[in-house]
């Protein structure tokens, strides 16, 4: 089943619509949304009020949101950090990029002190998050591609210094598609871009929908997408098995957000603004 746990939607809300950016759309106020303006939005997608404020309160303990007010009014922005995140997200989540097997493989080792081995769960957590296969305990690998993201969030959590980049070829023995297969579960993200399939071609048949419609339709799609081109980081598409079901989940994605992204925009601002 997707997750549309309310902590999830309060990001991508955060994330289409208070940030002032040219690809999501930009509200009354950059980066700010109103605690009314959240509820009532929030309600929009079934989740109530009391769900969301505990929703925001874990978010803001975990330096996600901070509290913000404009114009006297209640509200929270996302945290640098989390802006951060977000932005790096955008070209994974919009533009689906894919690489190469000429692009080569991203090699991550760490070495932390015993003394700090929190920090050994705070790298696999991090490298797992932007979709790093393990070729071999403690060695962890993405395409080439995957450089400037992994460096940039690295910087941000304080751990670069607990690693060692390399970018190059594979020159193992065994076919490089079987290794792929090894370094990656593919059969669950399979399944996972299935379920999404199944869970959302419904969608399809809303045409030219209201956006009072589109929002609740929009929302909860997106929030489904968000993970999956995290889960695959642009494997190279000759490496993986035929038929790759992403393809389709990607081009369903595609069609369902040129088909409702606008209409459920304008219902949003419309509630920003009024709020």
């Amino acid at each position: 089943m997707p997750d549309h746990s309310p902590r999830h939607l309060i990001l991508s809300l955060s994330g289409l619509y208070a940030r002032d950016d040219a690809s999501t759309g930009s509200g009354r106020r950059a980066n700010w949304l109103s605690v009314r303006s959240l509820i009532t939005l929030m309600e929009d997608l079934d989740v109530d009020a009391a769900a969301t404020r505990s929703s925001v309160s874990r978010l803001k303990k975990r330096g996600v949101l901070e509290a913000a007010k404009a114009d006297g009014q209640a509200g929270y922005r996302l945290s640098a950090s989390a802006l951060a995140v977000l932005r790096e997200g955008d070209a994974r989540i919009w533009s689906r990029p894919r690489a190469s097997v000429a692009d080569g493989w991203l090699v991550v080792i760490f070495s932390v002190p015993e003394v700090e081995r929190g920090k050994r769960h705070e790298l696999r957590s991090l490298l797992t998050r932007l979709g790093f296969g393990t070729a071999a305990p403690g060695v962890w690998v993405a395409p080439g591609t995957a450089y400037d993201e992994t460096l940039a969030a690295l910087d941000r959590a304080g751990l670069t210094s607990y690693t060692e980049l390399f970018r190059g070829d594979y020159l193992g023995s065994g076919p490089t598609d079987v290794r792929v297969g090894e370094w990656w579960d593919l059969p669950s993200i399979a399944a996972l871009y299935d379920e999404f399939v199944a869970d959302h071609r419904s969608l399809t048949r809303l045409r030219d929908p209201e956006p009072a419609r589109a929002f609740p339709a929009y929302v909860p799609m997106l929030t489904a997408w968000r993970r999956l081109p995290y889960l695959d980081p642009g494997i190279p598409l000759e490496l993986l098995p035929r038929d790759w079901p992403g393809i389709r989940a990607g081009e369903l994605f595609a069609d369902l957000d040129a088909r409702l992204r606008q209409p459920a925009a304008k219902h949003a601002h419309a509630v920003i603004e009024s709020g």
